[in-house]
């Protein structure tokens, strides 16, 4: 038996290692996926060699992840609940993507993660792994009992590792849990479970790992171009960059002014509400940018249709229905919409603010002449609008005749 298990080289995968190992005889094999979390990859292969896995893959997806899932969300301009940039929604089908790419070089059977009972990211997994590979048998450690009654908390988990040789480091006293990749770092659990803790205080801020408090921000504002061809982000200050170049540029930018920075307490599928804090800088501002091209060159209709369907494409995304039809379905309409949104926009960012300091487009359905309001001749004959405005009042006036006869 091969079983492919996802892993980050913390103590709960350090641990599922070991104890697959012992409960199934069977191979581990384990896998990470570099997301653009940096830094948490260094030692993996020899800390899961040396707590018993077979082989290791450590799998650069950064480029794919920036172009192939990113940007496709900011085309639509996807938020959950009007503030989550979906940081670690967005990042889980890819990575449940390559683990089954692993599993099938490997010829495993199972494939297993470490995510825990009661969060969203075990949703998100299974569905990808039952959308993607349907015959692979999936293996959840944190929702088997025999594992809960041998691990209820982290200092069991640390005794276990110690008596069974198991290298790992640990302490006890872990403030909260953490999740970085390229499109930002998410903090949960811990002392920020409790919904009225400051974590910006100055005794709590350390906690931000890729912004600035925006009150320590620099005193004057700096002013950023972005330029868009067909909904995406191609160059930044004239100079042309990858989707991935964009968002590493745009966090070093917003993360210098405190940009981005979010703290909500949402609902997750499961079921329950949570609180997280969240850094996004760069995507704050590409998000801000995107819309702003999008109002010089987006037909009125075809915007406002698009926008009613931002919750349901977000809770797509949020709930792990990545590899849906309805959630491919909504994005080739996304895309196509897309396809006038050309254009440049200029942003002054300032103190955890991104304020928008110009617009233009060659596509621009903006007419200064049309606009106007000093008299200028145009297609638009003010005339008009009185039959316009008696034919849209004409339902209200009826309704207002039925309610007096209804007494």
């Amino acid at each position: 038996m091969k079983i492919v298990l996802a892993y980050s080289g913390g103590l709960d995968t350090t641990v599922i290692v070991k104890w697959l190992t012992e409960k199934y005889d069977a191979e581990i094999v384990t896998f990470a996926a570099d997301v653009g979390q940096q830094e948490e990859l260094d030692g993996l292969e020899s800390k899961a060699k040396r707590t018993g896995a077979s082989k290791h893959y450590t799998l650069d997806l950064v480029d794919e992840f920036a172009r192939d899932y990113v940007y496709p969300m900011v085309r639509g301009n996807a938020i959950y609940e009007c503030q989550y940039f979906l940081g670690t929604s967005i990042a889980r089908p890819l990575i449940a993507k390559a683990q089954i790419d692993i599993a099938r070089k490997e010829g495993a059977t199972h494939v297993a993660h470490g995510a825990t009972g009661k969060g969203n990211d075990q949703v998100r997994f299974e569905l990808a792994f039952a959308a993607l590979a349907p015959d692979l048998q999936v293996i959840a450690p944190w929702r088997m009992p025999d594992f809960r009654k041998t691990f209820p908390g982290r200092s069991e988990m640390i005794e276990w590792c110690r008596a069974n040789g198991v290298p790992v480091e640990a302490s006890l006293k872990k403030p909260y849990s953490m999740d970085r990749n390229l499109w930002h770092i998410s903090y949960e659990a811990g002392i920020l479970e409790d919904p009225w803790f400051d974590p910006t205080t100055p005794e709590n801020r350390e906690m931000f790992k890729l912004s600035v408090d925006p009150s320590e921000a620099p005193d004057e504002p700096e002013y950023v171009d972005l330029d868009f061809e067909q909904g995406n982000c191609v160059a930044i200050n004239g100079q042309r960059m990858t989707p991935r170049q964009v968002i590493e540029h745009l966090n070093r930018l917003g993360g210098r002014h405190g940009i981005g920075r979010v703290d909500l307490v949402e609902n997750r599928f499961v079921g329950m509400k949570s609180r997280g804090v969240y850094e996004t800088p760069g995507g704050a501002i590409l998000m801000q940018a995107h819309r702003q091209v999008e109002t010089l060159t987006m037909d009125r209709d075809l915007m406002h249709l698009r926008d009613s369907l931002i919750p349901r494409y977000g809770q797509l995304i949020y709930n792990g229905f990545w590899f849906s039809p309805e959630r491919e379905a909504l994005q080739a309409f996304i895309d196509k919409s897309q396809d006038t949104v050309t254009g440049t926009v200029r942003l002054k960012l300032y103190k955890g603010n991104v304020i928008t300091a110009g617009r233009k487009s060659p596509l621009s359905m903006y007419d200064e002449h049309v606009a106007s309001m000093e008299g200028v001749l145009s297609d638009y004959q003010p005339e008009d609008a009185g039959g316009f405005i008696r034919l849209n009042g004409l339902r209200l006036k009826m309704r207002t005749r039925q309610m007096r006869q209804q007494g």
